[in-house]
């Protein structure tokens, strides 16, 4: 189920490459460039909860649009005070990135130890039963 993201974000990079769209630069940039973190963030966040078991395809879908929506606000926001609020989002949201990023590694290696563990244990066991010839 997590892997719907994850083919829609790949669909949406080649839809965009067959349509040909170029760099896109000045406020439109910025506002797509801070939605895609924000939609990164909740893309790995996802990917997180999924790992866990706790996955919810409605909080996920709830929680890509709000962040998406609230960081293109943040941004659009800071341009008509006339302060950096994209900077601010970027940084709560990035580091939301690699900390859930650090925990999916983490989740990751500790199942492949805990597989290790029980073939191990699994051998041992089989060495140790008498063989019946």
């Amino acid at each position: 189920m997590i892997f719907i993201p994850v083919a829609a974000l790949l669909l949406g990079v080649l839809l965009a490459k067959l349509i040909g769209l170029g760099p896109i630069s000045g406020i439109v940039g910025k506002y797509i460039a801070v939605a895609c973190v924000a939609g990164l963030d909740s893309l790995v966040g996802g990917i997180r909860s999924g790992l866990e078991g706790k996955y919810s395809s409605a909080i996920f879908v709830t929680g890509f649009l709000s962040n998406i929506v609230f960081a293109f606000f943040l941004a659009w926001l800071g341009d008509k005070i006339g302060m950096n609020l994209l900077l601010a989002a970027v940084l709560v949201m990035g580091t939301r990135i690699f900390t859930n990023l650090s925990l999916i590694r983490r989740f990751m290696l500790t199942k492949m130890a805990d597989e290790r563990e029980k073939r191990r244990l699994a051998d041992q066991q089989r060495q140790a039963q008498p063989s019946k010839t």
